[in-house]
């Protein structure tokens, strides 16, 4: 008897190609590759040896959320950047912030009791966040 519970496939109001997708180097201390999230989508990443390969697993990973929110009756996010929008070529993707010494400790205990590097932890933060504030999470 199986406790994992099976969910039919639905099918998005938005395609996939509609949601914009970051694509990150992971550092070799992450395990290498490249990590895929969804700015519309917290939570909703996939990773890959190649970027071909995490954007495969980004797109069952963004099917997999779909079926997971339509099954819990929970709206699923329309995609509010164009993927264009965050592959603009003025921007680098890396900034760098000052934080409080408490708050860089707090997220160093954190990635370390995650497993994954600060870098990725920030990464995944940042874009839960700005899901919230967006209103999608």
């Amino acid at each position: 008897m199986s406790d994992v519970k099976s969910i039919e496939p639905a099918r998005p109001p938005y395609p996939f190609e509609d949601y914009a997708r970051l694509v990150s180097h992971l550092s070799e201390e992450d395990g290498g590759g490249y990590l895929v999230t969804f700015p519309d989508l917290p939570g909703v990443m996939a990773d890959g040896d190649s970027v071909e390969d995490a954007l495969r697993n980004a797109r069952d990973a963004f099917e997999s959320a779909v079926a997971a929110l339509a099954d819990m009756g929970r709206d699923i996010p329309a995609p509010t950047f164009k993927p264009d929008d965050v592959a603009a070529p003025d921007l680098s993707g890396k900034f760098v912030t000052r934080v409080p010494k408490s708050v860089h400790a707090q997220l160093a205990r954190r990635a370390r009791a995650e497993g994954v590097s600060l870098n990725s932890l920030v990464l995944a933060l940042l874009a839960e966040g700005l899901g919230r504030r967006s209103g999608r999470a």
